[in-house]
């Protein structure tokens, strides 16, 4: 919750669950960062839709699971009448199947409802600033179900051979799933240095988020599995 948002516009931010009680705990992290600002919200998909459609914000927070229009219907049609706005998807353990059809088309973001309140406010800021952001704990279990169907690669040892030691170090645990803060135990050093190393780890390895980190960590055999 340290996002410096000096001299920035907040990012603005339509949220849909079809549950008032997540919407007004959502809306109420979210409140504790100056740099957010939720502009309106919904209860189901299709106003949803029609809200981001009115507003344009830079976000849209998604519940998968909503009436008259699911989240992920909403979320392409999101990204058909107003393709700037990011959509990030709000999840619960047990929706693998939705989950895997939501990275299959182009959603910006996964968290858990259940998550930890910093990752809603990174995630936000993230997308919003044209990236993607995935919980540690939906990376993890991405991962689980594909790693049956992951290979080793020598392409994929090459790509990582150029890494420093700590940045494999780092890069192997986020493909065990680990959040940054379980990385930051597990090497003694602060979250803010993992960041840092991630924020590298991501621009050599040119990957847009955790499971693409992950993935190539795995086929580089960086990972035990």
């Amino acid at each position: 919750m340290d996002t410096d948002t000096t001299g920035a516009s907040p990012v603005r931010v339509v949220l849909a669950d079809d549950e008032a009680m997540i919407r007004a705990g959502v809306r109420a992290i979210l409140a504790t960062d100056p740099g957010i600002e939720v502009v309106a919200e919904a209860g189901d998909g299709h106003a949803a839709v029609e809200l981001v459609r009115a507003h344009r914000p830079r976000v849209a927070l998604l519940d998968i699971r909503m009436p008259r229009l699911d989240g992920l219907a909403a979320a392409a049609e999101i990204r058909r009448v107003v393709p700037e706005t990011a959509t990030i998807m709000l999840t619960t353990f047990g929706e693998d199947d939705h989950v895997a059809r939501a990275l299959g088309h182009g959603a910006n973001g996964f968290l858990l409802k259940a998550g930890d309140p910093r990752e809603l406010i990174a995630g936000v800021h993230a997308v919003a600033d044209g990236g993607a952001y995935l919980s540690p704990q939906v990376a993890r279990r991405v991962i689980e179900l594909g790693a049956g169907r992951l290979a080793r690669r020598p392409a994929a040892r090459d790509r990582t051979a150029g890494l420093t030691e700590r940045e494999r170090e780092v890069l192997a645990l986020v493909g065990a799933g680990l959040s940054n803060a379980e990385i930051a135990r597990r090497l003694h050093l602060v979250e803010g240095t993992v960041k840092s190393y991630l924020t590298s780890i991501f621009t050599r390895l040119d990957v847009r988020n955790r499971v693409q980190a992950a993935i190539l960590a795995y086929e580089a055999g960086l990972v035990d599995g």
